[in-house]
């Protein structure tokens, strides 16, 4: 080697930069920086493996941590370290989610709140694996810890765009709050993952307002209502169960799942219904068209999740308004990614969502024109939102696949309406219920990963200090729910075939429903 007077010096200085570098990588970690050129994981195989639970350790200051809990119902950040199976962030932000929820905890003698962890809220750059934003659901109304889990589950297993999840053990400042759902939240890694980084689609969390809500009577809140009756897409004339059908109306008598006793409404004033003229919202969540002014869709708008433009708006409405015309709705919405969503959405049975009243619980991505939904939510699924104990599970197990609107007319709900009355997209609506049938159910991939499930998080819930239900309730809840899926994936078959209708009008005189009166969907967990 040649040698001059700065070789030494070259060669000390080559040395420091490269301890500061290595020193620089090592601390990333504690820096809250992501090593993307060591480290390759992403989060979808990080936090949300599903093979085991993970362990996740918040710790908050505990002034902070009191102030949240005393104010949960503001919702408001604060910040925290949060650990990720042995992965450290600092400075990241967590507050308290939800809504009637929200509020039903804060009312009751339990701390055990659902949160929204953001990883980027005080620092841009900061993020777990490529993950902006992560919730930790509570799991609260559903004993069987699984509604939601399984949701998802489905829904990405039929390539619908839904979040991520899995199991977590957490603890709070070394206090054990027991095992929650952690779930990707639809936002921009999200949005990343699903359609590519480089879309530039506006993401919609549409809501129906305050007041709406405040105004909105709920099943059993009409005095006098008859909570045996059957929903109002089920309706005919007042009648018993057992009565005989009247020759001269020819209407049908015989609700799905009814029982002696049961009765049909003759109107929403007397059913389960909520009023006609509250059953949509006037501003835009239920994608009914009505004008081109940005008030009318202000559910819409003012939940965008990204920044919008005037420009935007005019897009969506014009594809709110072409779908409404029931015409080349190909240009108005992705129909195999809708036909896809409402497919699993329709097996599963969420009420508090778009199908039925309260119009929410779901997010709307829109893209060159094109409107596609986004699953959120299904801790109240399987019909455990609206049931009662007054009706019988038959109704729920066999509930009609062509018209799975729950006290709404399926004109109501346009993207859903537009779907199952053209000919050539129900043929195809139909196709692939027969694929999950086929794919989830009866090749033994649903049985298998419910058992195993169970399996995995049993010494979990066993132990879990801040349960909404016992031990056993979970044990009880969970042979209920195996079963009540199997069940409805045997109806919606004989449903396909023709042995069982698929509208509720058919249903009405049918003999054929699969007998589900022996089980307790109260031990799913409900509302």
């Amino acid at each position: 080697m040649i040698k001059n007077k700065f070789t030494n010096k070259i060669c000390i200085l080559i040395i420091i930069i490269s301890l500061l570098v290595t020193a620089l990588f090592m601390s990333g970690t504690a820096l809250g920086i992501t090593d993307y050129s060591v480290d390759t994981k992403t989060y979808e195989d990080t936090i949300f493996d599903d093979s085991y639970v993970h362990t996740i350790n918040i710790k908050i200051d505990d002034a902070d941590w009191n102030e949240l809990l005393e104010n949960a119902i503001d919702k408001e950040y604060y910040i925290c370290d949060i650990e990720i199976d042995g992965k450290v962030l600092s400075d990241v932000a967590i507050r308290t989610k939800g809504n009637s929820s929200l509020d039903n905890i804060v009312k009751s003698d339990s701390d055990r709140y659902s949160f929204k962890v953001e990883f980027d809220h005080y620092t841009d750059a900061l993020n777990y694996y490529g993950l902006d934003k992560l919730t930790l659901n509570n799991i609260y109304q559903d004993n069987t810890y699984l509604k939601d889990y399984l949701s998802y589950d489905m829904f990405n297993y039929m390539d619908v765009a839904s979040p991520l999840s899995s199991y977590a053990y957490i603890t709070i400042n070394g206090e054990e709050y027991g095992l929650y759902l952690a779930a990707e939240a639809v936002e921009d890694s999200f949005v990343d993952r699903v359609y590519g980084e480089d879309s530039d689609g506006n993401l919609y969390k549409p809501e129906t307002s305050q007041e709406f809500k405040d105004n909105m009577q709920m099943p059993g809140d009409v005095e006098g209502q008859n909570v045996n009756a059957a929903p109002r897409n089920m309706g005919g004339r007042q009648t018993t169960a057992t009565d005989e059908i009247d020759e001269e109306t020819e209407l049908p008598t015989r609700a799905p799942g009814a029982i002696d006793g049961d009765t049909i409404p003759t109107d929403t004033e007397n059913s389960m219904a909520v009023p006609k003229e509250m059953s949509s919202s006037s501003n835009g969540s239920s994608l009914v068209y009505t004008d081109d002014s940005y008030d009318s869709y202000t559910d819409i708008f003012d939940n965008a999740k990204n920044d919008i433009t005037d420009e935007d708006k005019d897009t969506l409405i014009a594809s709110l308004k072409q779908l409404n015309s029931y015409e080349d709705i190909d240009t108005a919405i992705d129909v195999y990614s809708v036909i896809d969503y409402f497919v699993v959405h329709n097996y599963l049975l969420n009420y508090d969502s778009y199908t039925a009243y309260m119009l929410h619980n779901y997010y709307l991505f829109e893209e060159d024109g094109l409107l596609s939904m986004i699953s959120w939510d299904y801790n109240l699924s399987f019909g455990t939102f609206v049931y009662q104990q007054s009706q019988s599970a038959t109704m729920y197990v066999n509930y009609p696949i062509d018209t799975p609107t729950y006290n709404v007319e399926l004109e109501e709900r346009p993207i859903l309406n537009a779907i199952l009355s053209d000919e050539e997209y129900l043929e195809q609506y139909h196709k692939e219920f027969e694929i999950l049938l086929e794919t989830y159910f009866e090749s033994g991939y649903f049985e298998e990963k419910f058992d195993s499930t169970v399996e995995m998080i049993s010494p979990y819930v066993e132990m879990d200090p801040t349960s909404f239900c016992t031990y056993e309730d979970f044990l009880e809840g969970t042979e209920t729910l195996r079963e009540f899926c199997l069940l409805r994936a045997t109806s919606i078959d004989l449903q396909l075939d023709g042995t069982i209708p698929t509208t509720s009008d058919g249903q009405l005189t049918s003999d054929d429903l699969i007998d589900a009166d022996y089980i307790d969907m109260t031990d799913l967990g409900q509302k």
